[in-house]
């Protein structure tokens, strides 16, 4: 995935991304280091990471893996300013 995908960074996050022709659905992972904080803020970040991609999921075509790893501004920036850095990836990937 990190050495033969391609790279999408961010203000917020960034995010690896590879087509895999031989899966029929979308895959997406989700990476928090321990140097954005403690458990509960490394699992609030994921979940409103995690909350924006759910509604794009079905955008994306079939075959892609996706890891994200989101960076300390993805828990203070607004939730709308969340989506947009998302759609950003959602349309590198889009069929």
């Amino acid at each position: 995935m990190y050495d033969h995908g391609a790279k999408f960074s961010g203000p917020l996050f960034s995010a690896f991304y590879l087509r895999n022709n031989g899966e029929r659905s979308v895959k997406v992972g989700f990476t928090c280091p321990r140097a954005l904080g403690g458990a509960v803020i490394r699992n609030r970040i994921k979940r409103r990471v995690r909350e924006a991609m759910r509604a794009r999921l079905d955008r994306i075509g079939a075959g892609w893996e996706i890891v994200i790893n989101p960076r300390l501004s993805a828990m203070t920036a607004t939730f709308g300013r969340l989506e947009q850095e998302l759609e950003k990836l959602v349309q590198r990937c889009a069929n």
